[in-house]
């Protein structure tokens, strides 16, 4: 397979939700993102990063720090960090001082992704202390976040984050990328309104972007799913039960857990579901190694993304971890992306 140099310039990296498949437990689904964590590394993946999710039968990570302490301490040279931690739902200073442990106790490792979602149902947001409101608040929060790794505020001090060179990301949620550009923070963002405002959204950012905490120049990351089997049937099966998911979620108000594909096809699904399921299943990468490398090739061309972020889940564990090893060999990680 030939790579193109727009790949060979891109760093891969992965983020894990930590999904809970029908019939598992949330303990197992969590032990699941450490071991995946350490193949990840494994591989040659550049980051491996978790989320933030609270009270969802069908995701299991619901302390990002915790869960990223854990596997840090399972892997020797991946950075780990989050994709995000959800700062409306938190204290800066408590994100501080946890960043600041985990970067003391793994040095140089330590990505810091922030989001500004808050809680799924207005239950969850009432018992994380918050409604829609306090996100209006979020430049206020990210200032005081950053504040923490440089002198204090107000003679608060952020230990041990003080001093301390955290990489920070910001999710492009709502106005996400113009708040990256207008922060000088990188950016992470996903084609989840159409590839086309995804593009737009990076072209502002680039030209809005002014040096800041995060860097003198921009930096992209575009996040996405891509498949990889045999054929691209296969392939596109091991899509179904995210797009079940996220169609479930849409009409029930809750995100189930993941179910096999043939529990899925045997479904029977409202007019509404089966218009969100078709919804869900577009715009993904999938197929055999060359059409996903094709795709990749594209993809990063036309974004000129520094880097790209894999979210890919499916029920069948075996097949997700074997498609995310023949995604590395794919691209050229054979060895550990340095730091």
């Amino acid at each position: 397979m030939v790579m193109t140099s727009a790949l060979r310039s891109t760093r891969f990296s992965i983020l894990d939700r930590s999904r809970v498949r029908a019939g598992q437990s949330h303990p197992a689904a969590l032990r699941e993102t450490v071991e995946f964590g350490r193949l990840a590394e494994e591989w040659g993946y550049h980051r491996f990063w978790v989320s933030e999710h609270h009270s969802v039968p069908g995701v299991a990570g619901s302390a990002p720090t915790v869960l990223a302490a854990t596997i840090a301490a399972a892997t020797s040279r991946i950075r780990v960090g989050t994709g995000g931690v959800m700062l409306p739902n938190h204290q800066p200073l408590v994100v501080a001082e946890q960043f600041g442990v985990l970067e003391s106790l793994y040095p140089g490792r330590i990505d810091m992704g922030l989001g500004r979602s808050v809680g799924f149902t207005d239950g969850v947001r009432r018992a994380l202390g918050h409604d829609r409101r306090d996100a209006e608040d979020f430049d206020a929060q990210l200032t005081e976040l950053l504040d923490y790794f440089e002198a204090g505020r107000d003679g608060v001090h952020g230990w041990p984050a003080e001093g301390l060179r955290i990489p920070a990301f910001l999710l492009a949620i709502g106005s996400g990328a113009e708040r990256a550009a207008r922060f000088g923070l990188p950016l992470v963002i996903a084609a989840a309104g159409g590839e086309d405002a995804m593009v737009e959204a990076i072209d502002h950012y680039r030209s809005d972007f002014r040096p800041g905490r995060g860097g003198d120049a921009p930096y992209v990351v575009v996040s996405g799913s891509a498949a990889i089997a045999d054929t691209a049937e296969q392939a596109h099966r091991l899509l179904l039960p995210e797009a079940w998911s996220a169609a479930y979620s849409r009409t029930r108000g809750e995100f189930p857990p993941l179910s096999s594909p043939e529990r899925i096809e045997a479904e029977p699904m409202t007019d509404r579901q089966r218009r969100l399921f078709e919804e869900a299943l577009r715009g993904h990468l999938y197929g055999t190694e060359e059409t996903v490398v094709a795709g990749l090739d594209r993809l990063i061309r036309r974004t000129g993304a520094d880097e790209f972020l894999v979210h890919t889940s499916t029920f069948d564990r075996a097949a997700r971890l074997d498609s995310h090893r023949r995604l590395a060999a794919a691209v050229g990680l054979t060895a550990p992306s340095p730091v």
